[in-house]
């Protein structure tokens, strides 16, 4: 018997179907992909098990119970859990207190027993091998150190069905082997999950079966072990789908940007240049040191030496306000914590930072904010209805052409983006990658930081591939390729890939 079988799901908004009649099986002890682009339906679907949203129409049966009307609180109780992508934790409160929120255990006396809840959350750490101190501030947690703590209380529910929405999109190479290696453990006990994810490599590294959702209709499922990659892409995007080469080469301007012995948190002595038009991708494993360089260009994050130069002019450092002033735009990793302005519209999210430049001009102009929108909304193919609708209304793939919108409106010569695909499908990630292509075109410099290899041999000119805080390699377009980039991002020597590749 089937642990959870959903069958002719519908739901409709304002009269607009968003689910006609899908259908999912998950079995026990398996993971399951569930696969299709951003919109397609599969968080409505999620939402609906976890009794977030009701059903319009169809069945939902769970550990052999058929279930009518759906509670959060029943969902809980019968064992399931949702580990969402955008992070629900409290940061001002301790490690501890999270995961137990709502859930306390109090002594004799009435109060809080936080000596046992310290060391149940010690032993749950302890037996999955994370490294986090049930004391501390969550604030203070990397971004991969919260994303491990919101699956370790699911865990701790001893949920009999985990729901995992892009669960790696913060964490580096090991803490994804190490993520996998604990799924594969609890799939052994008897857990399941339902695993969502835009990364073919780690869907079928993982998954056991996959169900694929299309413009809310369920397209098909079978076993990972009898598909292909390119197979269950078409799959989700339909027969369109190209995953053809998009590298145009293009003559490049005069130098824009100059770092020389740049230095700051995370990295050191960094010399290097950039010219008009020019795309620079940047990798290195999560804390390599590419991010917080990039962050500290941008004023973000403290420098402590070294010279920035934009246009041949000294751009001071630890200001986001002189990094704007001189044309330097910054898209930043986590769009939900660093982007998003949930309670504005798309056109007050787009206009924010051109504002902020012109403070010391007249009041907010509402109708030429509103040209740039429809400006932009149509250069950028924005899908969204009214621009009055809030930012949170829309996919990732479109809120990140709001913010490339936001940036473009300052008319900023020189674009950070920091993992600026993170969370969206692929048929977003396609329009982003013909976007910055197209920007450099138009003399646009753009720096590109991420740990998807195949996104910096689409767009790149060149690669720079970051160790322990310093550039260890550059690789022209022509030489970049997966198996050496990674070499050299785990500290191999050149001479020693160009055995290891002479080996392979």
């Amino acid at each position: 018997m089937s642990l959870l079988e959903m069958r002719d799901i519908r739901k409709s908004f304002s009269g607009v179907s968003v689910l006609k009649g899908v259908q999912l099986t998950v079995e026990s002890g398996e993971v399951h992909a569930l696969l299709g682009e951003n919109g397609a339906g599969k968080s409505t679907l999620m939402n609906i098990l976890t009794g977030v949203l009701p059903r319009d129409g169809g069945t939902i049966e769970f550990d052999g119970q058929k279930l009518e009307h759906v509670t959060i609180t029943q969902s809980e109780k019968l064992g399931i859990a949702f580990v969402h992508q955008e992070l629900n934790l409290f940061n001002d409160l301790k490690v501890f207190e999270n995961m137990f929120l709502n859930r306390e255990y109090t002594n004799r006396m009435g109060r809080l027993d936080k000596k046992r809840m310290r060391a149940e959350a010690r032993e749950l750490f302890e037996r999955l091998g994370v490294e986090i101190d049930p004391d501390a501030v969550v604030s203070d947690l990397k971004t991969s150190q919260k994303q491990l703590l919101e699956i370790c209380k699911a865990l701790h529910l001893k949920a009999k069905l985990i729901i995992l929405d892009e669960p790696t999109t913060s964490l580096n190479n090991e803490e994804v082997d190490h993520l996998f290696g604990i799924l594969r453990k609890l799939k052994e006990e008897g857990t399941s999950f339902i695993f969502i994810s835009h990364k073919m490599p780690e869907i079928f590294a993982l998954a056991d079966r996959y169900t694929v959702f299309r413009n809310g209709e369920y397209i098909g499922d079978g076993k990972i072990s009898e598909t292909t990659p390119e197979k269950v892409t078409i799959m989700m995007v339909g027969e369109s789908y190209s995953n053809a080469e998009v590298y145009e080469k293009r003559a490049l301007g005069e130098e824009v940007l100059k770092l020389t012995g740049f230095t700051g948190d995370g990295f050191h002595d960094i010399d290097f240049s950039v010219k008009k038009g020019e795309i620079v991708g940047l990798t290195g494993l999560q804390g390599s040191g590419s991010s917080e360089m990039l962050q500290a260009i941008f004023g973000s994050t403290r420098a402590t030496a070294g010279t920035v130069t934009a246009f041949g002019k000294s751009v001071p450092h630890n200001s986001i306000h002189s990094a704007m002033k001189a044309g330097i735009a910054m898209l930043p990793n986590n769009r939900k914590e660093n982007s998003v302005l949930p309670d504005m519209s798309l056109m007050e999210n787009m206009a924010i930072s051109e504002q902020t430049l012109s403070a010391v001009k007249l009041p907010v102009d509402a109708k030429r904010d509103k040209k740039r929108y429809d400006e932009y909304k149509q250069m950028l193919n924005i899908k969204a209805q009214n621009s009055t609708d809030l930012i949170t209304s829309l996919s990732g793939g479109n809120q990140q052409k709001i913010f490339i919108a936001r940036w473009l409106n300052t008319d900023a010569e020189i674009l950070i983006l920091d993992n600026p695909t993170q969370g969206i499908d692929v048929g977003a990630k396609a329009e982003i990658y013909r976007l910055i292509l197209e920007l450099a075109k138009a003399g646009k410099t753009i720096l590109i930081n991420t740990l998807e290899i195949p996104e910096i041999m689409k767009v790149a000119d060149r690669c720079i591939v970051f160790y322990d805080g310093r550039m260890i390699k550059e690789l022209a377009h022509e030489e970049i390729n997966e198996q050496d980039v990674m070499l050299y991002s785990v500290g191999i020597t050149e001479k020693a890939a160009g055995k290891e590749s002479a080996q392979s």
